[in-house]
C-alpha cells in the first residue's frame, strides 16, 4: 500500500466508496451490516458443516490430522485465505470511514485489538478450541473498553498499555500451568476449611 501510494495519504472521494464505511441502511451503519454477514456466513461454514470439525481438529493435533487423511495444510492456507479476505474487508471499511487510503497508520497496532477480542472470547491460544459468538463479544468488549478510556481522557498510549496488561492477563489464566496452580490453590483452601 505504501508503494501504491508513494507513501502519502489519497483522499478519495467516491460517493458509493464513502457509504460502505460511513452510511446507514435502515437506519443501522453499514459496516454493521457488513460485518454481520461476514460473521453469519463465517458461523454458517464454521459451526454448519464438517469445516469447523477439521479446522478444529488440526488446531488440536495437526500432525494426526495429517495422518487420518485430511489435507491440513491445505486448510490451513484455506483459513489464512479466509482470514486476509476479512482483514481486507476491515480495510475498506477502515478506509472508507476515514475517506482516505493511508498506508503509513490505517489499521496501525489493529493486531493487539484482534489478539485481545480472540482471547476473551475463549479462543485458546494453544490451538483447537475456539468460540466464534466469543469472539464478537471480545471484538464488543475491546471497543467498549477502548472508547471509554478514550473519553474519560485517557491518552491513546495509555490505552495501548491497559489492552496490553489485559492480553497478558488472559494468556497467563490460559496457560496450563496456570490453571494447575488454581487448581492447587483451591484444593488446599477446600481441605483447610
Amino acid at each position: 500500500a505504501q508503494l501504491l501510494t508513494a507513501g502519502q495519504i489519497i483522499p478519495i472521494g467516491a460517493p458509493g466508496y464513502l457509504f460502505v464505511g460511513g452510511g446507514y441502511w435502515l437506519g443501522v451503519p453499514c459496516s454493521v451490516w457488513i460485518a454481520s454477514v461476514a460473521v453469519l456466513a463465517t458461523a454458517v461454514l464454521v459451526e454448519g458443516t464438517a469445516l469447523g470439525l477439521f479446522i478444529r481438529a488440526i488446531g488440536v493435533n495437526p500432525v494426526a490430522t495429517r495422518l487420518v487423511g485430511l489435507r491440513s495444510k491445505a486448510l490451513v492456507f484455506a483459513v489464512y485465505g479466509f482470514s486476509g479476505l476479512t482483514a481486507a474487508m476491515a480495510g475498506i471499511l477502515i478506509s472508507s470511514n476515514v475517506r482516505s487510503a493511508d498506508g503509513n497508520n490505517a489499521g496501525l497496532l489493529l493486531e493487539l485489538d484482534a489478539i485481545l477480542a480472540v482471547t476473551l472470547g475463549g479462543t485458546s491460544l494453544l490451538g483447537g478450541r475456539f468460540s466464534l459468538t466469543g469472539t464478537v463479544l471480545g471484538a464488543l468488549i475491546i471497543q467498549t473498553l477502548t472508547y471509554t478510556t478514550y473519553s474519560i481522557g485517557v491518552p491513546p498510549e495509555a490505552t495501548l498499555v491497559v489492552k496490553a496488561a489485559v492480553v497478558l492477563a488472559v494468556s497467563v489464566i490460559q496457560s496450563p500451568s496456570a490453571r494447575a496452580l488454581a487448581v492447587s490453590l483451591f484444593m488446599q483452601r477446600g481441605v483447610a476449611r
